[in-house]
């Protein structure tokens, strides 16, 4: 009986291990977010090195802190070289990435930010981490305020454009991906103060200080213009000629000065998405930045960070503003890139650079 008892123990203790075992295989299994767009961004470390040297970008490091920035997330050929300044004083290692949803009607996805189960996300310099706090944030946000789909995720280009940059710069960071859709101001206001909540306490928890252990960086284009290749729409109110363009760039540069730099405040946040989307729809655009979601949300849930931490609205810093028709292109062709759309007086995209300290 004894032996019989003992064996079924030993049974038993065996089942237990491939249990465990299985279990630890499940923990550490990588689910690798893959590269949506291989044409306008670059998926291979020899092709970043390649668009640096064509930019005649000097990657020096630097002891800056920036606590958050904007940054575009056009193709490589018209944007590139507006990453790199926006992103030169994101040293953290720890980098929160607001995003647009671009697709997010595909899926009716609204008034929530959009989060993901992924462990890893592709890039040229290899498979970069998801962050732990990624798993913190979603236990301790309101679950009203958020939903998990890899299949948004995966489908969105607007993060993946700006995580070369970032990579190349430092290979240990680690990454939390937030898309942001269809959201009106006062949902943005509420949800973007939870989540300045969550973060504040995973800053105190882990010992870390905003600016250099963790950073927040918000992706967006400014204005879609012209009336070739929109669609159906016609993006150019101010006219298609040079007299037009120009009057476009001003209007730009107004918003930014207006709503993104200096001290930020909540009325300027709002002020934004007077601008942006139509009052009586927020689903539906007044002056066309693919930001119009994802950056109001992510200059709020930043500034109020860095109240809840130091008690300081952060100040915004123009860095500098391009648009895919106003500069010399690098070639990309021959690095097996290209671009994504056109760019001619009737139809092109603007980018905005601005820090936050």
């Amino acid at each position: 009986m004894r032996i019989v008892i003992l064996i079924f123990g030993m049974l038993l203790f065996c089942l237990s291990c491939k249990k465990n075992e299985e279990k630890a295989v499940k923990i550490d299994e990588v689910k690798l977010r893959h590269v949506h767009d291989t044409i306008g961004f670059a998926q291979y470390d020899w092709q970043m090195d390649s668009i640096y040297n064509r930019l005649d970008i000097k990657d020096v490091p630097n002891k800056l802190q920036w606590k958050a920035a904007i940054c575009p997330h056009d193709d490589y050929k018209y944007a590139g070289g507006l990453y790199y300044e926006s992103l030169k004083g994101i040293n953290a290692p720890n980098i929160i990435l607001i995003g647009v949803a671009h697709r997010a009607r595909n899926y009716d996805l609204q008034d929530k930010i959009i989060l993901g189960s992924y462990t890893h996300w592709q890039s040229p310099y290899g498979d970069l981490k998801v962050s732990s706090i990624n798993g913190d944030i979603m236990e301790k946000l309101p679950k009203n305020s958020f939903v998990v789909h890899d299949s948004m995720q995966v489908l969105e280009h607007s993060l993946e454009a700006i995580i070369p940059f970032l990579h190349k710069k430092n290979k240990d960071i680690e990454i939390v991906p937030i898309l942001v859709p269809y959201i009106n101001y006062t949902t943005i206001d509420s949800i973007s103060d939870h989540l300045a909540n969550v973060v504040s306490a995973i800053l105190e928890a882990n010992n870390w200080e905003y600016g250099k252990d963790l950073a927040v960086v918000i992706s967006n284009d400014a204005v879609h213009y012209g009336n070739d290749e929109w669609g159906s729409s016609n993006l150019a109110p101010f006219g298609i000629d040079d007299t037009g363009t120009e009057k476009a760039r001003q209007q730009d540069l107004e918003i930014i000065e207006n709503c993104l730099t200096e001290e930020i405040d909540d009325s300027k946040i709002k002020m934004f998405t007077t601008y942006t989307v139509q009052e009586k729809n927020y689903k539906d655009y007044k002056w066309v930045w693919c930001g119009r979601y994802s950056l109001p949300f992510g200059l709020a849930f930043a500034n109020k960070l860095n109240i809840k931490i130091n008690n300081a609205a952060l100040t915004g810093a123009f860095l500098n503003y391009q648009s895919s028709i106003d500069h010399d292109l690098i070639t990309v062709e021959d690095l097996g890139m290209g671009t994504t759309a056109i760019a001619t007086q009737r139809h092109w995209v603007a980018y905005a650079s601005i820090k936050y300290e």
